[in-house]
Parts: structure tokens; C-alpha cells; sequence
């Protein structure tokens, strides 16, 4: 007798769905901007940004919804006055030290 094989269902994996305290958002930008990766660090912005409602977080900076999804995408260039007016809108202050 064959036996049946049950398919899996597993969900896509989203990092914002793991952001879920401030402690957990610093944790994971700081983590993210030691890569010395600029891609890297934007895209978790826009981890950071869909975890906190990117829709909100539009009308507070004054871009467009889909403009942030671009710009935050990892594969978007964006200024570095939008990557400010996103961290300012998360309530997060960027911060430079000495290596």
C-alpha cells in the first residue's frame, strides 16, 4: 500500500515580523551597520520601516508608500537625507563613533 505524503506549508520568512520591541530594532540595525554593508543597512531600515507601518511612516517623512519600498528595498540608492528622515520618523537617532 502507497503511502500519502503530506506537503509542508511553510511561510515566507520576514524579518519584520521578528522586530517586535525597540531593544530588538536597535539590536538589529546595529548588528546590521558592523557588516560595513550600506545595502545591508538599508534594507533593514526597510525591515525596521515594514515593522512599524510603512504606510504611517510615509506620511510622517513626506515620501510616497511605494517610494519608501524602493528606497528601502536593499537594492534602492537613497540618499542619505531619506535614510535620515526615516531613522528621525522611527524615532531612532543615527549615531557615528570611532572604529
Amino acid at each position: 500500500m502507497a503511502k500519502t505524503r503530506v506537503r509542508e506549508k511553510f511561510a515566507r520568512y520576514d524579518t519584520a515580523d521578528y522586530l517586535e520591541t525597540e531593544a530588538d530594532i536597535a539590536a538589529y540595525l546595529t548588528a546590521c551597520a558592523e557588516e560595513n554593508d550600506p545595502a545591508l543597512f538599508v534594507a533593514a531600515l526597510g525591515d525596521v520601516a515594514r515593522a512599524r507601518n510603512i504606510t504611517h511612516l510615509a506620511e510622517l517623512t513626506g515620501l510616497s508608500r511605494m517610494g519608501l519600498y524602493k528606497a528601502l528595498s536593499g537594492e534602492g540608492n537613497p540618499s542619505f537625507a531619506t535614510v535620515s528622515k526615516v531613522a528621525h520618523a522611527l524615532g531612532l537617532k543615527i549615531t557615528v563613533l570611532p572604529v
